[in-house]
């Protein structure tokens, strides 16, 4: 049986050791942050999009200053921006309720930590967050909080947009010394990109090898599937008995076509969030949003603690900021395993009009 246990230790009986830590993948991925190849696609997606190079406080992700009046859809299953500037961060935060990280969060949060803050927030990738105020606030008084992130396995690889929440958890994590917890649905990836079981369980297997060689602290981080761990279903069925049929109909936009495990899921993934009086720091892409705010809403209908979230942009898709890079269209993306000739050839594809 292959089942996950406490620490990057989740090894399983299906994964030899030799496999768990990917060289090649460590290497490649982080070559592939520096490489000059990409920076540069990057500084020419920025000027493409009428954004003068060098002034992007985003030292790449584009922030429009001027757009014309369009809706962005974004939720956790669709992310595009009808502007080719890309999606508008600051009505998103408008439109969720979130808070902006300002520069009075940043500096409590340098005088906690008693160093700089990671440069995806001082640059404002990390752009806004829920309760990340209260976090800090715990901190200070030496109570107790976890991280929790997660993964939908939907390829073999993660791409470098993955890798955005994962390398931010992990400074998280040596920061404030604390447990993490990851979940990988592959439940989710079952239920909406017709993959069969099996298939799901082994894409979250390949997964997890890229995750462990990111070095999380071996003691203090479990990752699980959904598909393979049952330890969370208590308190599932708790979740799931707080939230209606209404409820996630308009929260997601489901509809009386889909199938009845859908509207199960959101509540799957609100489960990790809870830990009797401990709250939880979750870092996440900002489409994923609408689970956590449905989960804050349940948390004092249960006692639990409602969660904080820290929010991050999209990595613009290698044709343009319009949507983000996505495993789902390999063309879109740079994966950690992709060949460094692979690698030229799609940024050559989409950004040169000289391909050569």
């Amino acid at each position: 049986m292959r089942h996950f246990t406490i620490g990057s230790l989740l090894f399983t009986s299906q994964l030899g050791t030799s496999e768990l830590l990917r060289s090649t993948c460590i290497t490649l991925s982080l070559s592939i942050l520096t490489s000059p190849l990409l920076l540069l696609y990057l500084s020419m997606s920025a000027t493409k999009f009428g954004n003068k190079v060098g002034k992007l406080k985003e030292n790449g992700f584009v922030k429009a200053t001027q757009r014309t009046e369009s809706t962005d859809k974004v939720d956790p299953w669709n992310v595009v921006s009808s502007s080719k500037a890309g999606v508008d961060y600051d009505k998103l935060i408008d439109r969720f309720g979130s808070s902006k990280i300002d520069e009075e969060l940043l500096v409590w949060f340098e005088t906690v930590i008693k160093k700089p803050v990671h440069h995806l927030l001082r640059r404002g990738i990390f752009f806004s967050h829920r309760d990340m105020n209260e976090i800090l606030k715990r901190h200070e008084e030496g109570k107790p909080f976890y991280l929790y992130t997660g993964r939908g396995p939907s390829s073999t690889s993660l791409h470098i947009g993955h890798l955005i929440p994962f390398l931010f958890t992990k400074w998280l994590q040596e920061t404030f010394d604390v447990p993490l917890v990851i979940q990988l649905t592959d439940d989710e990836k079952f239920f909406w990109k017709g993959l069969s079981v099996e298939k799901a369980e082994q894409l979250a297997i390949e997964n997890i090898k890229d995750i462990i060689a990111l070095g999380f602290d071996v003691e203090k981080t479990f990752i699980f599937s959904d598909f393979e761990c049952t330890q969370f279903y208590r308190n599932m069925a708790k979740v799931q008995s707080c939230i209606t049929n209404n409820q996630v109909k308009g929260i997601f936009g489901f509809d009386n076509s889909d199938c009845i495990g859908k509207y199960m899921f959101p509540g799957i993934q609100a489960t990790p969030s809870f830990r009797t009086d401990v709250p939880c720091l979750i870092p996440c892409a900002i489409d994923q949003d609408p689970f956590f705010r449905m989960t804050r809403d349940v948390a004092p209908r249960l006692g639990y603690c409602k969660p904080a979230l820290l929010h991050s942009q999209f990595f613009p898709a290698l044709q343009g900021s319009q949507t983000k890079m996505s495993a789902s269209n390999p063309n879109s993306s740079i994966f950690l395993t992709d060949s460094p000739n692979q690698i030229k050839k799609k940024v050559r594809l989409f950004n040169f009009k000289d391909k050569n």
